[in-house]
């Protein structure tokens, strides 16, 4: 038997003593019988208390204390004089009060002799060497770990993928966009190349220090976000090389039991999303197995009263909390919104149907809750289920919520019309409180803030150019042509944000205040960081209408992006768009390689590569395969059916 001392409780392990040499050799003799006197010190003092606690505990004739095995009925102690009653006392029917007495005598030896028996084993470990003591130690250590693992490595449910489509070539036949395509590959090239040599294994890539960097979106531990968020890019460009190399690192490096605390939404969107691509993609089961690993972690996350998740979890712990910024405490729209997507494919593909059920829940409050102007906050409170501070976007902290509703009517083959039906009621109130068309005709989406629209639009609220015309067929009263022109509107507004630039590159955000338009003000929103929603917004344009001129755009911003944010260590943002001698961020995001690369890389193609009817994109552009009702797997998954 283990020493007290030594034995692991709930995944934390008790101090032991200091095994190690001490601080003044001569003294080696006195430190070991110390150490000996402080350990029987503390098992003789755990063992008192034990004795004292059971001996003076009320007498069990009277409270029930625990349960001795016998077929007693326990029934409440009434007072006849005032008729009320005294829950704490019992009255005991059944055999008689020596039986009783003589099983607690016999519990009570029990006891003694295992207290005795542990006595001894603590003072026969004493007498053990300190080698002997560690190596018991490594041994129990060695012991925990090899469970874990085999744990870990349980198999999943042989699940068939479904029947995928297009996850190679879209080689085009002009020569040009070939040329254009392969310079995208090469910038792709240069982004990894740079990473794999100065920041492998961290987070992201500082490229001018060339160094690792990461933020608290990731928690305090260096999880390879960029080697998972480009996977996918990898292999649809044919970097197989580089894909293995990635591969390689995730098989032995991943490790998602670490005390770190990470945003749910965003390790969700990056690394499941990125995960299940890489997996459906190259149909390697290593993918899918962490996948599952890290969603596991994350589901500690929806323990709140209202099942509405925590913005962040430490993956070892599960405690969560959300952002102190975010309106007293609340949880953010496109946060808890955006998971949708990668949780249904997650019960599809392990058969489990918790993650489905989790996201299902979030849907069914949000259906139930009053909306003012039908519009949805971008806060809620997880521990009340009220909304938060009346700010409605379809920028920063709403954007991604309205694209998952439609994307889950997508992915489910279009069957999932509840889905369908909160969007095309979301965006007639979007339509009607949020959209203006400025005094120069260009069409921007405001944001709600305390009852008045502000004339501001992000960068991120640029993608709602594409989702229009993802979500135009299928709309309510064949609206489809009107959804194509509102989408090609705000693909122009957010071009001309681009175009009113000293680089050519898009502001964070811009207003339409007066005389400006499309351009920012503050010089906080000027800079730009490697984003991808505008570039996102051309390449749905083109690939519903065709129109070359969103191809012209796109080599716009590739061009812009290569001259102003390339770097000889890699890409970097800049601080200011409007300065022709601009100052890097010197940060690598991940997106720039999993979207922003990727869309430009798509854009270039022709249209077999990734075809929108048997794919669909999570926010962060990893590719997930449509789940056809023809598809057998489904009427085989208990999950889906």
């Amino acid at each position: 038997m283990t020493t007290p001392a030594l034995l692991p409780l709930s995944g934390r392990r008790i101090p032991p003593l200091n095994l190690g040499p001490p601080s003044f050799p001569h003294h080696r003799a006195t430190l070991r019988l110390s150490e000996k006197f402080i350990l029987l010190l503390i098992l003789s003092a755990f063992i008192t208390l034990c004795f004292g606690a059971f001996f003076f505990l009320p007498d069990s004739s009277k409270h029930k204390r625990f349960d001795l095995g016998l077929e007693d009925v326990l029934i409440p102690h009434v007072d006849a004089g005032k008729g009320a009653k005294n829950p704490g006392v019992f009255l005991i029917h059944g055999p008689d009060e020596h039986r009783h007495r003589e099983e607690e005598e016999r519990l009570r030896n029990k006891i003694r002799a295992d207290h005795e028996k542990a006595l001894e084993e603590a003072k026969e470990k004493l007498k053990k060497s300190r080698e002997e003591i560690r190596a018991e130690i490594q041994t129990e250590k060695n012991k925990v770990v090899q469970e874990m693992k085999t744990k870990e490595k349980k198999p999943l449910p042989a699940v068939p993928i479904p029947n995928l489509i297009g996850t190679h070539g879209g080689d085009p036949e002009d020569n040009d966009l070939r040329e254009k395509r392969e310079k995208i590959k090469e910038m792709m090239k240069h982004a990894w190349d740079n990473y794999r040599i100065y920041g492998w294994g961290h987070n992201e890539l500082r490229p001018i220090a060339r160094k690792g960097h990461s933020t608290n979106i990731f928690g305090s531990s260096q999880m390879g976000a960029t080697i998972v968020d480009a996977l996918d890019t990898l292999y649809i460009m044919g970097l197989h090389d580089e894909f293995r190399d990635g591969q390689k690192w995730i098989e032995n490096n991943l490790d998602f039991s670490v005390n770190s605390e990470v945003s749910v939404f965003e390790v969700n969107i990056r690394f499941i999303g990125g995960l299940l691509a890489a997996y459906y993609l190259s149909g390697e089961e290593i993918f899918k197995i962490k996948a599952v690993q890290l969603a596991e972690k994350l589901l500690p996350a929806f323990n709140t009263p209202t099942g509405i998740p925590w913005a962040m979890v430490n993956l070892k712990s599960g405690v969560g909390r959300n952002w102190g910024w975010a309106s007293a405490g609340s949880s953010i729209l496109a946060e808890f919104g955006t998971l949708h997507m990668e949780f249904v494919h997650l019960s599809y593909l392990t058969g489990n149907p918790i993650y489905y059920k989790k996201v299902m829940h979030i849907r069914k409050l949000l259906q139930k809750m009053d909306r003012p102007n039908g519009l949805y906050p971008n806060y809620l409170n997880p521990r009340t289920g009220r909304w938060g501070q009346y700010h409605t976007s379809v920028g920063g902290l709403g954007d991604s919520f309205y694209e998952y509703l439609l994307k889950a009517w997508l992915m489910s083959d279009k069957t999932d019309h509840e889905a369908r039906k909160m969007y095309d009621d979301a965006i007639e109130a979007i339509e009607k409180h949020l959209i203006r068309k400025s005094r120069g005709g260009l069409t921007f989406i405001g944001e709600w803030k305390n009852g008045h629209l502000e004339k501001k639009m992000g960068h991120l609220a640029c993608f709602a150019g594409g989702m229009f015309v993802l979500g135009a067929d299928g709309s309510r009263m064949d609206q489809a042509g009107h959804y194509l022109e509102l989408g090609a509107e705000i693909a122009r507004t957010c071009h001309e944000s681009y175009d009113r630039t000293a680089l050519k590159l898009g502001p964070e955000s811009f207003k339409f205040d007066g005389a400006v338009e499309a351009v920012a003000v503050r010089q906080a929103e000027k800079y730009y960081i490697l984003r991808p929603e505008v570039i996102e917004t051309y390449w749905y344009l083109w690939r519903f209408t065709h129109d070359p001129r969103y191809r012209e755009w796109g080599w716009e911003a590739a061009l812009a992006i290569e001259k102003y944010c390339r770097v000889t260590g890699g890409f970097s943002g800049v601080k200011d768009v409007y300065s022709s001698t601009p100052t890097h961020d010197d940060v690598q995001q991940s997106f720039f390689l999993a979207e922003t690369l990727k869309y430009l890389y798509l854009l270039f193609s022709s249209d077999d590569l990734l075809p929108l009817d048997h794919w669909v994109f999570n926010t962060e552009a990893h590719p997930l395969p449509v789940l056809h009702l023809a598809n057998t797997t489904l009427s085989r998954n208990p999950a889906v059916r």
